[in-house]
């Protein structure tokens, strides 16, 4: 194989996937997976993902979709129909991977749990995701991302410092427990292919069980640590960092708000400089960073006041200038519009049969070698159930015509 050939084929070229998955966790690990090039067939309800109704919508159709749902092959199952799980049967003969995230033990309730998945594909792989995982006194419990967030200790944390406010902790403002947990999900698999498939792997089967919840908490750093050794409950810090300063956002003179991240003694001493305080570099109560995570609140109001003199763009130049690490707090516009993004592919016009093109976030990670890509935007509902039923299991199109008069997909 040339140079040439093996920097083009992506990193998982012939892996299949069949996602049983809606909403959001089991979506996103099959997404992660087709943007490095498996094969995903996702398995959806006549009716479709629910998340096909979410988000901004254009002429009934959602632009999340387009994203959320890319590079899947997408048919319609009624699994409940016996029909419906022989089918199942004869798809997972052909999968190196299940991947699903409904309640613990539904899989078994619709007659095709792992036992008989692995009954016609014995070294089959299968991710479960779930709110608290498939084992424990709290597994049969109700769950979305945002109670993974709240019982993984995150939601307590969004928040600005007690005493400060009466509104609710804020939510991150994306499905983060789902995210994160179809992450954690993707990454098991990706580990449980190379215990059953290296040189020497024992071909058998593997299991991944994955919590909203545990995957929040896994997130905490020091949050157990610091309460099982001391007693100390991990507090809210609004913007800052409680274990860092100065690092906060600042507000502009234009009304936006700047990151400034100067928690080394070069770079506080550079800030110091930069702001016309340089007589703060090494005083009592500002040496080290102990001392100054003590004083966070007078080197903030400090800060502050000297970023509030200033629009976003004339600091980011001065600050630039000084090698501080800091940013504007990015809106889409600016994420859209960033040169960085744009110059490796992390901002991208993707073809979509009905919206023309749609503004995507490239894929993650960048395999140099193998590259991944947006290879078609998400996919209308069932889309591909002829093309994957004649294609692996040998149907015609009177078969397929056939199970769409029962209502089967």
């Amino acid at each position: 194989m040339s140079v040439e050939e093996y920097a083009v084929r992506p990193a998982l070229e012939k892996l299949r996937v069949l996602e049983l998955g809606h909403f959001v966790a089991a979506p996103f690990c099959a997404r992660l997976l087709g943007d490095l090039g498996a094969d995903v067939i996702k398995v959806e309800p006549r009716e479709g993902d629910p998340v096909r109704q979410w988000g901004e919508m254009v002429d009934g159709r959602s632009l999340w979709w387009s994203m959320h749902g890319r590079n899947k092959r997408s048919i319609t199952l009624d699994l409940k129909s016996e029909k419906g799980r022989e089918i199942i049967l004869a798809l997972v003969k052909h999968c190196d991977v299940v991947v699903e995230n409904f309640r613990p033990g539904q899989l078994s309730r619709l007659g095709i749990g792992p036992d008989v998945l692995r009954g016609v594909k014995p070294n089959l792989i299968i991710a479960h995701i779930s709110g608290y995982g498939q084992t424990g006194p709290g597994r049969d419990r109700a769950a979305f991302g945002v109670i993974g967030e709240a019982v993984g200790g995150l939601r307590y944390l969004t928040n600005h410092k007690p005493g400060m406010t009466d509104l609710p902790p804020v939510r991150v403002g994306v499905s983060i427990g789902d995210s994160v947990a179809g992450l954690y999900a993707a990454f098991g698999i990706m580990a449980a292919l190379w215990q059953r498939d290296r040189v020497g792997g024992d071909a058998k089967a593997r299991t991944i069980d994955v919590a909203l919840t545990e995957s929040v908490l896994s997130l905490m750093e020091g949050m157990l640590p610091e309460y099982g050794q001391l007693g100390i409950i991990k507090q809210p810090t609004g913007g800052g960092i409680a274990t860092a300063a100065p690092s906060n956002a600042y507000p502009t003179s234009d009304g936006q708000w700047v990151l400034i991240a100067a928690n080394s003694e070069p770079l506080f001493a550079k800030l110091m400089t930069l702001i016309g305080h340089a007589e703060l570099i090494g005083a009592p109560g500002y040496t080290g960073n102990k001392e100054r995570v003590a004083n966070a609140v007078e080197l903030d109001r400090l800060i502050g006041s000297w970023t509030a003199g200033h629009d976003a763009g004339c600091l980011m130049e001065m600050l630039d200038t000084a090698d501080i690490p800091s940013s504007k707090a990015y809106t889409a516009a600016d994420c859209a519009s960033d040169p960085q993004y744009r110059a490796r592919g992390m901002v991208c016009d993707v073809p979509d049969s009905h919206f023309g093109s749609v503004l995507q976030a490239g894929v993650v990670p960048h395999m140099v070698e193998a590259p991944g890509a947006v290879r078609w935007a998400g996919p209308d509902i069932g889309q591909h159930t002829s093309e994957v039923l004649c294609e692996l299991l040998g149907m015609d199109k009177s078969d397929v015509a056939l199970l769409r008069q029962l209502e089967v997909i």
